[in-house]
Parts: structure tokens; sequence; C-alpha cells
């Protein structure tokens, strides 16, 4: 095994022009571990596209497996389009721009017309062009919130949403077929704007696109304070000029920067992990809004489809929220909205993916509004949207979040929003503020009315070729414990992988525990880690965390087992 290892290893020292990736061979030469997790594999390619470490090998992202994932996406684009053309996005982590440019020269190679962004753009932004200039696909180049070290490549349908399994299927068998270094055409960037193959998309793309999300406001005419003082970080990455722009053309004129986090920078030299799921990343904003004297503090991801938010509890403390809570008050804010202002539409859905709070259907039931639950990855809530759209319905849809942090509520795209949300939470907050409540104190009304109940998400991280079979070992373990984990005992357990109810396949197990209390499954599909999502009923706050603790014991012991 080690020689196939080696072999490859040989063929890219022969083979490889780039710069960077000879280096980095170069590096790796007299150790023999980097260069087996270097070439162990394939950069898996799925729903989620690629991703993975930047860095030489096949089981990495570099300009030449980008370029074979693009030819193979080509090739799969021709079969299926009588004249395929695509929209490139890119954000600001390390190569972004270069890859986003070898993916155009490839497109441009095989005829496909190409439309790309002249600059950063959020993933939003890539959905909205798809479906605006009617484009037969699209590519995000972003790892969204990984750690700097990795970069990624998004692929969107013709539909505007992230390709979902049996496109990406399809779009792997190409690759597949292909060698990479003699099978992948190409063209020069610079050539292929000269030749027309290539355009910029216009300004007025992106002036649509912030005009679509404006409208996604549920004040409905009603004047608001809109005075609070608003601290926001993009995290370095791409959401600095559209999240700023809509705030301030709707009226929000007391936002701060943090400055350090203020440029695009795909190192992330305050927050090594971009994710606002982690207080980390959120730390020195929140110190920023302590020092301004802040009401509200957001962060959006380097992507910028996700946003997470800390509200001021007192002088000095600031409370962050979950994705779920965030969810939560976003859901009854715009339920109890549309209903107060006649704007409820008939027949309204709410979509959510299965590990995101059942508290919500709780709510959506409250205002009538029905819940429709999906697999994890916003691309199967977009999916939904379409055919609602399909049947003349897509006004029926008012809200989609996911507990990581991902919202989004209209039909103009068809993927996680944090342009849209944070328009939305912004709003929110004022309304709130504007009569004497804070959205502390909102939340804990909510609980009050529908129950309490703590969720959590606990990540277990599995590094390199023998990561990924300890991840699939782990999986295995898990599908043999049926009667109880640990001392919890167990009432059900569903097995996604089998498919249920109408849903894909999915490596997914859910177990629901005696008290009520369930337990969540999954390996990441963008992240070498298994995520275990645990939700627990109580009487209150206090109570649900001692539960949660036990039942996270228990499953350390069977994840160290």
């Amino acid at each position: 095994m080690e020689n196939k290892y080696m072999e490859k290893y040989q063929l890219w020292c022969e083979k490889v022009t780039d710069d960077d990736v000879k280096a980095d061979l170069f590096d790796m030469a007299d150790n023999k571990i980097a260069i087996e997790d270097a070439f162990y594999g394939d950069l898996s390619f799925g729903t989620a596209g690629l991703r993975g470490i930047i860095g030489a090998g096949t089981n990495r992202m570099n300009v030449y497996t980008v370029a074979k994932a693009s030819q193979g996406l080509a090739d799969y684009l021709i079969k299926n389009f009588d004249e395929p053309s695509v929209v490139i996005g890119y954000d600001s982590r390390i190569k972004s721009d270069v890859f986003s440019k070898v993916t155009a020269g490839v497109f441009a190679a095989n005829g496909v017309r190409v439309h790309i962004w002249p600059q950063l753009m959020p993933v939003p932004a890539v959905s909205y062009a798809i479906r605006s200039l009617r484009t037969s696909a699209g590519v995000m180049v972003t790892a969204s919130h990984n750690p700097s070290k990795y970069n990624g490549y998004k692929v969107y349908g013709a539909d505007g949403c992230q390709i979902t399994t049996d496109a990406s299927n399809n779009i792997l068998a190409e690759i597949e077929k292909l060698d990479i270094f003699n099978d992948v055409k190409a063209c020069d960037f610079d050539e292929g704007l000269a030749s027309g193959i290539i355009t910029y998309i216009a300004e007025e793309v992106y002036t649509k696109y912030v005009r679509q999300v404006k409208k996604q406001s549920v004040l409905f005419g009603e004047i608001i304070n809109k005075n609070a003082a608003i601290v926001y970080s993009p995290l370095n990455g791409a959401g600095l000029e559209p999240v700023t722009r809509i705030l301030r053309e709707t009226g929000f004129i007391n936002v701060h920067v943090v400055k350090e986090q203020e440029l695009p920078d795909g190192n992330f030299p305050t927050c090594p992990y971009p994710n606002p799921e982690n207080s980390e990343a959120m730390e020195l904003g929140i110190e920023y809004a302590r020092r301004c004297n802040a009401d509200l503090f957001l962060a959006t991801d380097p992507d910028c489809d996700r946003v997470g938010i800390a509200v001021k509890y007192d002088d000095y403390v600031y409370v962050q929220l979950t994705g779920n809570q965030t969810g939560l008050l976003l859901l009854d804010y715009i339920c109890s909205q549309r209903i107060n202002n006649g704007k409820m539409p008939k027949n309204p859905v709410m979509i959510k993916t299965i590990v995101s709070t059942d508290l919500s259907q709780k709510i959506a039931s409250s205002y009538g509004v029905t819940t429709k639950n999906v697999l994890t990855g916003f691309k199967y809530i977009g999916e939904q949207i379409g055919q609602l759209e399909a049947k003349r319905k897509a006004r029926s849809f008012i809200f989609g979040f996911e507990e990581s942090y991902g919202y989004l509520t209209g039909s103009y795209v068809r993927d996680k929003d944090a342009v849209n949300a944070a328009l939305l939470i912004c709003e929110m907050f004022c309304y709130y503020a504007s009569r004497g409540i804070s959205l502390l104190e909102r939340l804990e009304e909510i609980y009050e009315e529908h129950g309490y109940c703590l969720e959590t998400v606990h990540s277990y991280a599995f590094e390199g070729a023998a990561g990924f079979e300890k991840m699939q070992s782990i999986m295995d373990s898990f599908r043999q414990v049926t009667r109880s984990l640990g001392k919890y005992k167990i009432v059900s357990m569903l097995d996604y992988s089998t498919g249920i109810d109408g849903l894909p396949k999915s490596d997914m197990l859910k177990f629901q525990l005696k008290g009520g209390h369930t337990v969540i499954v999954r390996p990441s599909g963008t992240e070498p880690k298994i995520k275990i999502y645990i939700t627990v009923y109580g009487e209150d706050r206090g109570m649900a965390e001692v539960e949660t603790e036990k039942i996270r014991k228990e499953l350390d012991m069977l994840l160290m087992d």
C-alpha cells in the first residue's frame, strides 16, 4: 500500500508545474505519513462539492484537483444542457481567487459560458445570479466556516440550490473518468475574458439581489427606532460590503465594524476557526461591543451564509445565542408580524432540518404554520422551496433554518443567506427594543409558553486516513446500540441510511430516549468530524444542563470504547 502512495507522489513530482504545489511536494519528500495523508485517496466530491486542506496531493485542494472537478462538471453540463453556462463566485480564503480563475478557464476551454463575480461575494449572491442569469449551474469557491488551511468548491444546479445526491453522483462519475494531468482542458483566464466566453457579472445583478433582501422586512411600513448600537464582524470574509450596505440602506445608522476583522484575509489572524457557532470566533467582537457599549453584536462566516449574535445582558456581559435560539426568535417574530399585519399567506410553511430544534414546530403550529422537516443541509430546504414554486405556492414559504446558524425568509435564493438574516435580526432587535423588551426576555417568554428545551452540538474530530476509518467504525458501533445509550433507555432508533419518511438516504441515526430526550449522530458532510446533537427537555436551563452533561458523558464513553 505504501508503494501505491509513493507512486502517486512520484508521478506528481514529475508532472506538476505549479510552483506552490511543487514546493509542497518538496516539503513532504521525507515524510511518509504526510505523503500517505495527501495521496491515500481522492478528495471526496459530494452534495457539498469539494472541501479539503490546501496543498499538494489527490486528497488536497489545489489547482489540479479543482481543475479536474471543473472538467467533470463541464462534461456533465455539456451532456445535459444545449448551451451550458455557469456562475462563479469566491470568498476571501487563501487561493479562492486563484481557484475561481482556474475553474473559469476549464469551463471556457470546454465551451461553457462563464459569468464570474468581479469581487468577493457571499454565497447567496451566487445562488441569486444563477436564477437571475438563468445559467445551468454555479460554483462558489469557499470552505465556509472551516479553519484557514481549508478551501472548497460548492456546486449549484440551475435552480440556484446546492446539488443533491443524484446530480452529485452523476458529476462524480464524470470526474472519475478523468486523468488529472492528461484529460483536463484549460484556457487562460484573461484570454477567456478577451474572447467573451468569460464575462464579469454586472453591478445591476448585485443591486437586484440587495433589493430582494430589502423586501424580506416584516415591518410592513411600521416605523421603529433603528438607532440601536450594533457591532458587526465579517470575520475577514465576504460579508463586509453586502451586510453594511443592507443595514445602511434600511436605516440602521449606528453600525460599527470590528476593525481587526473588517478586511478580507484568508489567514483569519484573530479567529483561527472563523465560525460564529464558536465562542472563540466571537470573543474579539464581543469585546469590541463592550468597549462601544453596543446593544447587539453579529458576525457572519467567511462566505456570509451563516450569522451568529450576542446580545447585551448588562453593562459588561453579553450572551451568545445558539443557532436554534435565534431561529426560534426569528420564527416567532416573523409569524407574529405577518399575523398582526394581515400578511400571513394561505397555507404557510416553515422548513427546518431534522437536527434543528423541535420546539420550532410547536411555535409554528401555534401560528397555524405547517412544519416540513428535511435532512441536514440547506440544499434540502432549497429543494422544498423549489417544489413549492413549481406548484405556484412559493409565497407559502415564510422561513427556513438550520441549527448551524443558517436562515432564509424568501424564495429569491435557494441557500441560507446571512445578509437577509442580519437585516431581520437587527430589525427584530429594534422592534422589541422599541417596546422595552430584550431578545433574551422574549426568548424566556417563548420558553414559558412552549416549554424549555436545551439543544447542544458536540463535535469529535478524526483527521486523516485512520480518522476516516474510525468514523465509519463508530457509526457502525452506534447502529448496534438498540436498548440503551449508557444508562438511558432507548425508546426508538431511526436509521436514516435506509431512507425514512420519503427522505433521501443519509448516514444519520436518531435515538429517542426515555423522558423525551433525543440524540442524533452523524458524520459531518464538510469536515472530518462526527457531530452529536443532544436535545433535553426540562423545567429550566439548570436542570436541562445537568441532564445534558450526563448524556454527553455516556456518549463520550461509547466514542472512546
